[in-house]
């Protein structure tokens, strides 16, 4: 049941911040705009229930009318059966739109992946995940700035981290952290037997200043000389940076840039993402039950896809969710259908647990 109370409400608040807005705002402006970006398509949706529904009520006082022309009664029924049609998806769409938002949704994201079990194999099933996010990051029209990148020999990554910036970045790849398996004959391997290895991937939101307060005095930094695939130098300067933030003991590393500044930059975006993640995690864990109904934990150690080239399938473990086509979501151009399959199943369970409260 939708309460209508509440669409009322809704409406009435974006037309006050219009309002506020037209007037300069002050120093809330950014604050009011990005509450009215949020509230702009819920109110959008109420008024194509509530014009679906107007014309509905027109149209049954119309056929009401025991002298209506026979011609106009058979074309108004065909109208108004139309419209009961497609009032409950405009109802069930009212509902997702009135689901409590994760505050991170709107924002960009960091994507860290990294090879798991399995040696040189679990170091190029690394390399297929990040270049499955580039791709699928491009179809979207969002930017991908690749980070820090740290390579094997054999053109393997042991890990790699990019910023994905765009429109609702992290409401659409939340779901992608986890650990990711792979079942194929590796390239390394001659006697044609079929190994398991594995990668973890990691989407954390990315953090603003505001979001999160790091102190100086609580961080270690630490500078060195970067360097390259089996280690050999690239930089005859020690322009890499490792920070330490010592309360928590999260350690990040930056060595792309010749620019020991922009090396530093860098790492504060991804040590920022870390803690704004630890803060999540850590408000998540004390919602036990908003937790239990969320599409996995998102924990790096659960096995949330495995990739299976033989049979050429990939199947989600969260949702039972398989598909026969491996080549194309690897390549990133089907991704989006998993990624499609776990928003639809995370918001049916909360509807479902917002029905029993």
């Amino acid at each position: 049941m939708i309460p209508r109370g509440r669409l009322q409400q809704l409406k009435a608040r974006r037309d006050e911040l219009e309002a506020l807005m037209a007037d300069g705002g002050g120093d809330d402006f950014a604050a009011l705009s990005q509450e009215y970006a949020r509230l702009t398509p819920v109110v959008e949706g109420i008024a194509r229930l509530e014009n679906t529904e107007q014309e509905l009520a027109d149209l049954t006082e119309l056929l009401a009318d025991p002298d209506m022309d026979p011609e106009m009664r058979e074309m108004a029924g065909n109208e108004r059966l139309e419209l009961e049609q497609a009032l409950p998806d405009l109802m069930h769409e009212m509902q997702i739109l009135l689901l409590p938002r994760d505050e991170a949704d709107e924002k960009n994201a960091i994507l860290e992946v990294r090879a798991g079990t399995g040696g040189d194999e679990a170091a190029l099933f690394a390399a297929d995940l990040f270049a499955m996010y580039r791709r699928y990051v491009e179809l979207q029209g969002w930017r991908f700035n690749t980070m820090d990148v740290s390579e094997t020999d054999i053109g393997g990554l042991k890990e790699a981290t990019a910023e994905i910036s765009g429109s609702g970045v992290f409401a659409r790849l939340k779901f992608e952290s986890g650990t990711h398996r792979v079942q194929r004959v590796p390239q390394t391997e001659s006697g044609g037997r079929i190994h398991t290895s594995a990668a973890t991937v990691a989407v954390l939101p990315e953090a603003e200043e505001v979001d999160v307060a790091i102190d100086d005095k609580d961080l270690r930094i630490d500078v060195f000389r970067a360097s390259g695939p089996g280690g050999q130098s690239v930089n005859t300067t020690d322009s890499a940076v490792r920070i330490t933030h010592i309360p928590t003991g999260v350690v990040v590393s930056q060595q792309d840039e010749k620019s020991q500044h922009k090396n530093r930059a860098k790492a504060m975006t991804v040590l920022r993402a870390r803690l704004y993640d630890l803060e999540r995690q850590r408000v998540d864990s004390e919602r036990a039950e908003d937790r239990r109904q969320q599409v996995g934990s998102g924990d790096r150690s659960e096995r949330v896809r495995t990739y299976n080239f033989p049979q050429g399938r990939v199947t989600d473990h969260r949702i039972n969710l398989t598909l026969y086509k491996l080549t194309e979501i690897v390549a990133g151009d089907a991704l989006g259908e998993v990624i499609d399959a776990l928003i639809a199943e995370d918001q049916a369970r909360r509807l479902a647990a917002s029905g029993d409260e």
